[in-house]
């Protein structure tokens, strides 16, 4: 397993985290000793960094995730665990409150990186204040570093400025080769000022794994119908890709899915994927995804293809037709 710094801290994580998001209702995995093993067999393979989210499965994943850790019998400084306060709860009373109610569920006696999980924008909550709050969980010792997730710079800025002692350390984007709007601004600007940034749903929630083909889409009843990835317009641009993932995995001995996360780890210094798996062959797939890099001829193949993939999120909107 390869390993870089978080941030501008001296944390080791590893090049591929582990996201925690399908141990909830929403994807399915709830039956605890499956999800317990995935997590100790990414753990044998080097992977010590796991996401999860206060939302996932409304505490769910965290406490699959805490209980997983605990049993396992890590010791605390080998694992880095970020989870997300929803933007919602920015506020400082819920700010304090869900934090200690988190603290609780994971079973940690601290949380390693606290990211917001999206703006307030719903509430109108001055920054200046959720940011102080964050940062007197810092002060005090229950958090150790503060990120932010699917924030635009402006309030990446704004938040950061808010800040006296600390600073962002994580910015989580959703980032994967064929959502690359994370590359006009945001990854700039975490290279800039040496912010990792933890890649959510790096393998387009599973379309660039070569597991559904144009005749073989997500079911109704499975919550990938919902993305505009797999609306058929959207995929039929998409396969073209995931066919060249395949030959190129062919030449290294590489399936799809770890030569488009292999593709991402080349693309940026600070980028650590974080997909999420559902079995424990996943979570080898994803660790094998490292510490090997495709030739330049073949990633310039796919950062060309890719580049001129234009995920259209209105489609089904546009297709609705009066009654």
């Amino acid at each position: 397993m390869e390993y870089n710094k978080l941030g501008k801290t001296d944390l080791r994580i590893s090049r591929i985290g582990l996201g925690a998001w399908q141990f909830s209702y929403d994807w399915g995995l709830t039956e605890y000793r499956e999800a317990k093993n995935i997590v100790s067999r990414a753990l044998e393979l080097g992977i010590n960094f796991f996401d999860t989210a206060m939302v996932y499965g409304v505490g769910l994943s965290e406490n699959i995730l805490g209980k997983a850790l605990r049993e396992i019998g890590i010791k605390r400084d080998e694992v880095v665990v970020s989870t997300k306060i929803p933007g919602d709860f920015l506020n400082p009373q819920d700010i304090y409150k869900s934090v200690q109610k988190s603290l609780q569920i994971l079973g940690l006696r601290y949380i390693d990186i606290l990211l917001a999980h999206w703006p307030p924008c719903w509430h109108n909550f001055p920054t200046y204040k959720y940011a102080r709050a964050l940062e007197k969980l810092v002060k005090i010792g229950y958090v150790n570093y503060l990120g932010l997730s699917n924030f635009p710079i402006e309030l990446v800025e704004s938040f950061r400025n808010s800040l006296a002692s600390s600073d962002v350390e994580v910015l989580q984007i959703r980032y994967n080769l064929v959502e690359r709007g994370a590359e006009e601004e945001l990854i700039p600007y975490a290279e800039a000022y040496k912010i990792t940034v933890q890649a959510w749903s790096p393998i387009a929630k599973g379309a660039l794994t070569g597991k559904y083909t144009l005749e073989n889409l997500p079911r109704f009843d499975d919550v990938r119908s919902r993305d505009p990835i797999f609306d058929l317009e959207n995929f039929s641009k998409i396969w073209p890709i995931v066919e060249k993932l395949r030959e190129i995995g062919e030449k290294y001995g590489k399936k799809p899915v770890q030569v488009a996360l292999n593709w991402l780890i080349m693309s940026s210094p600070v980028v650590v994927p974080i997909p999420g798996a559902k079995n424990i062959q996943q979570v080898e797939e994803f660790a094998e995804s490292t510490e090997w890099r495709m030739n330049f001829d073949d990633w310039r193949l796919l950062e060309e293809l890719s580049s001129r993939v234009n995920v259209q999120y209105s489609f089904s909107y546009l297709k609705y037709k009066e009654f």
